[in-house]
């Protein structure tokens, strides 16, 4: 083969030689026989195409059904052996280039530009090429299952570009390789549709709670901001939810989106009631602070205390006028109130210093008339002395009001001892107790001579009767005294 060169040369296959889907590295010019006139020599040795390197040859593609469906980097592939193109191929002392196939040898090409090695090399370096593409595929095919459809339109298009690829390699391993990828392409889309289905299943059925959740808001919510936080972060996550045909998806974003806009009316037609009933309370609180004012410098000091408790209530009854004002009218209501009370609680003081005599005073009477007014000595004279203490007392006058009820207890226990002693006193001197008494004494002498007689006549058990009967009225006689005696 000729060793002359000129510009820098290019294998060139065979016109018919290729196929319109072949791989070619770069444009080839064709270059005249060995020995004639004009012979190229051979420039730099071919060697593969620039790009990245090839990786190992994987196994097997795997099962599509063990691949996460989320992203993930592959496992490392394994280490792929050398192509050896002297294996699978030749270069005829003409230039003429075959590749052995199951089939037998076919030409792919001519090599005019170098040596029978070099040429080996360059065919073989474009069968690396084809194969480092179909790892590509096996390795994306492994770590993208979703991307499967175009993988394999991918795959089919390499294997029938394969029969006039001029490359020299195992074809047939690779041929298989790629058949492998498109049946697993096949079960690998099949598995991403149902994966796909299950999360649109998902996706609608968490879409469908959360528009539950929105209409039961929208129709029984009352409380306005846990509401209506609820409602924008149902809104958030609606956002993130993928993965659903637009027909249901647009139907499930109306059940939201009217049941927000019916939440948003309703809460704003609380709102503009409350407004209005503010706007009621605050006329209304308006026209109790007058009348507090009008009251304040009264000193009909009972009438108008209860005047400012039934104002008090009225208030209270009213509800809140707008924040605004509401402070300003009840610190108003409570200045006429507090101005009224105080006036009223130095009239009360200093009438309290003048009625501090009238506390000893009455104090002296309870020790001068105590030991005097003893009923179980005497119950006419104790009730004498009672009656002077009574008409004393009231000559004194009011004690000061904190200690009224003190002294009503005081003179209360006097008082008290003397109708208890009286009470007692007529128990025992009751007639008609006296009465029941003697009737029930008499019933016992009646039965008793009625069983003496019966004795006397030899009636044994008609006397015992009557004299049981006689004991039973004896028991109610003596029960009847003892009641008239304890009084």
């Amino acid at each position: 083969m000729s060793t002359s060169q000129s510009s820098t040369p290019n294998p060139t296959p065979r016109p018919g030689s290729g196929s319109p889907g072949e791989t070619t590295p770069a444009k080839t010019t064709p270059v005249p026989k060995p020995g004639a006139a004009g012979a190229a020599r051979p420039g730099p040795k071919p060697g593969p195409k620039p790009g990245p390197k090839p990786g190992p040859r994987p196994g097997a593609v795997p099962n599509p059904a063990q691949v996460a469906t989320t992203r993930r980097t592959p496992a490392p592939l394994p280490q792929r052996p050398a192509n050896d193109p002297a294996k699978w191929g030749r270069v005829a002392e003409d230039g003429t280039v075959f590749v052995r196939t199951a089939e037998g040898e076919r030409e792919i090409g001519s090599w005019q530009a170098g040596t029978t090695a070099e040429g080996l090399a360059h065919y073989g370096a474009r069968f690396d090429d084809l194969a480092t593409q179909v790892e590509l595929l096996e390795s994306r095919l492994r770590a993208n299952p979703g991307e499967a459809p175009g993988i394999k339109d991918t795959a089919k298009s390499l294997r029938e570009e394969l029969p006039t690829a001029a490359v020299i390699g195992d074809l047939g391993t690779l041929e298989k390789r790629l058949g492998d990828i498109i049946n697993h392409s096949e079960v690998a889309n099949e598995q991403v549709k149902e994966e796909k289905a299950r999360r649109r299943e998902q996706s609608v059925a968490r879409k469908e709670e959360l528009a539950a959740e929105a209409e039961d808001l929208a129709e029984n919510a009352t409380h306005w901001k846990n509401a209506g936080d609820r409602l924008a972060a149902i809104l958030e996550e609606w956002k993130s939810i993928r993965g659903i045909d637009r027909r249901t998806d647009d139907s499930l974003w109306k059940r939201y989106s009217r049941a927000r806009d019916a939440f948003n009316r309703r809460r704003g037609a609380h709102f503009a009631e409350l407004d209005r009933n503010r706007a009621v309370a605050r006329r209304t609180k308006e026209e109790l602070v007058d009348k507090a004012e009008a009251l304040q410098d009264s000193t009909d000091w009972n009438d108008t205390a209860r005047a400012y408790r039934d104002l008090m209530q009225e208030w209270k009854a009213v509800g809140r006028a707008p924040r605004e004002v509401n402070d300003k009218l009840w610190a108003r209501f409570r200045a006429a109130q507090d101005h009224f009370f105080a006036a009223r609680n130095a009239v009360n003081e200093e009438r309290d210093k003048e009625f501090a005599d009238n506390a000893a005073a009455k104090d002296a009477l309870i020790a001068e008339y105590d030991p005097q007014i003893d009923p179980a000595k005497d119950l006419d004279k104790s009730r004498a002395k009672l009656a002077e203490l009574q008409e004393k007392w009231e000559e004194i006058g009011f004690v000061p009001r904190a200690r009224i009820s003190e002294y009503e207890n005081k003179i209360g226990d006097l008082e008290q001892r003397v109708v208890d002693a009286a009470d007692a006193q007529w128990r025992r001197t009751d007639p008609a107790a006296q009465a029941r008494a003697a009737q029930f004494s008499a019933r016992v002498e009646e039965f008793t001579a009625q069983a003496e007689a019966a004795e006397a006549k030899g009636r044994t058990g008609q006397a015992e009767k009557l004299r049981a009967q006689a004991e039973q009225w004896r028991e109610w006689a003596d029960t009847a005294a003892n009641a008239v005696e304890d009084r």
